[in-house]
């Protein structure tokens, strides 16, 4: 008899999204980050993220369709405080991410 496959735990997901995000995808959020940082704080908005990773050849399709922005947990991971904002049902302004330094 094989091995049983475990079910994923959640503290597993972050490392399981970051291999699934391609490389070019964190370079361009890093890149971001660093452009739009003042005073400990980092925010942009989806559609620029969106624009540079086109400008890097990525097709917006493909990057809505396999989650390509869900980057919030491996940038927790790694230190900071992310927060995604978007609009609900009945509001309307542009959706942004939003970096800070976690406190300890």
């Amino acid at each position: 008899m094989g091995q049983k496959i475990a079910p994923i735990k959640p503290d597993q997901i972050p490392a399981l999204q970051e291999v699934a995000i391609p490389d070019v995808v964190i370079e361009v959020f890093n890149a971001l980050i660093a452009k739009n940082y003042r005073s400990g704080y980092s925010s942009f908005l989806q559609d620029d993220a969106v624009a540079e990773l086109m400008k890097k050849g990525l097709n917006k399709k493909d990057i809505y369709a396999n989650n390509w922005l869900d980057i919030e947990e491996i940038y927790r991971k790694n230190g900071w405080k992310v927060e995604y904002d978007r609009p609900a049902y009945c509001e309307s302004y542009p959706a942004s991410f939003n970096f800070s330094k976690k406190r300890d």
